[in-house]
């Protein structure tokens, strides 16, 4: 992993790790052009349903919204299939991250409010769908402002939302990832809220893995957009895991470390098996 600041972590993943042009299955011209075409009427719906969505109970708007991300995903031909429970209530959903669509497979499954950086807020569909979903978002240029971001999720946790975090900080290819920052774990230890690790994994049609959908480097939305429109039988395989329930006093770090094993470790030998490894046994994690 590189670094660009002390907290601003730069994935080792570039446009290298992409398919080569013709590797993987595309769709056909017609059936791109409707997944366009589609994706544009549901942006559109998004666009006039997102402010009106606000003044609704919080179940209310979770189910609005879990129907407009999977709408969204359904028009770009974005399958994605969860497996195990999502929380419903009162946890930090931690996920590895591959691609800005992280954000809809997440809310297409779980009325979550997202920790992301600021420049989501101004991204199309995802943005206001992010910001509707009460997302607290992060200024990376200002390490200062880190304690109250920290503060505001243990206080969402607090308060029995679901919130959901990318913890290795930026995008990663898929076939590999970063290490798991441990500091917004500090507000599940803060909250007493259990930690739900999320593996994302994306294939093809033939179950093999595929790095098409991954957002990397100097890569562009719409040159993202335009892979992923284009690849034909993309699949999100969502991996959700059993929760880690932090002990009083435990330390973020060891907590980040064991989510992180989870998330990296057991779920890519259990794909091979057809079903999920349980995670390890958080005996104690306090402060070493």
């Amino acid at each position: 992993m590189n670094w660009d600041s002390l907290w601003q972590p730069r994935s080792s993943c570039d446009a290298q790790c992409l398919p080569e042009p013709g590797s993987v299955p595309r769709a056909g011209a017609v059936r791109v052009a409707a997944r366009l075409v589609a994706a544009t009427a549901v942006i559109a719906c998004a666009v006039v349903t997102v402010p009106l969505v606000l003044p609704l109970s919080r179940t209310a708007r979770g189910n609005v919204l879990r129907l407009l991300a999977g709408a969204v995903l359904a028009a770009l031909g974005v399958r994605h299939t969860l497996r195990g429970r999502v929380p419903r209530r009162g946890a930090l959903i931690v996920a590895n991250h591959v691609s800005w669509l992280d954000v809809l497979v997440l809310l297409a499954h779980t009325p979550a409010r997202l920790l992301a950086k600021r420049e989501v807020r101004s991204w199309p569909v995802i943005g206001p769908l992010a910001a509707a979903t009460g997302t607290v978002f992060v200024d990376r240029r200002r390490p200062r402002a880190l304690p109250g971001t920290v503060a505001a999720v243990a206080d969402a946790l607090r308060a029995g939302d679901v919130v959901a975090v990318f913890p290795e900080g930026t995008t990663w290819c898929g076939r590999t990832g970063g290490h798991f920052r441990p500091a917004v774990f500090q507000a599940a230890v803060d909250a007493g809220a259990p930690v739900v690790p999320v593996a994302l994994r994306f294939t093809l049609a033939a179950g093999s893995d595929t790095t098409v959908a991954a957002f990397l480097g100097e890569d562009t939305l719409l040159a993202s957009l335009r892979r992923v429109v284009a690849v034909r039988g993309l699949h999100v395989v969502v991996q959700a895991h059993p929760a880690l329930h932090p002990i009083p006093g435990a330390s973020r770090r060891a907590l980040a470390r064991v989510a992180q094993s989870v998330v990296h470790g057991p779920i890519r030998g259990s794909w091979t098996r057809g079903g999920p490894m349980a995670p390890p046994t958080v005996q104690d994690l306090r402060a070493a």
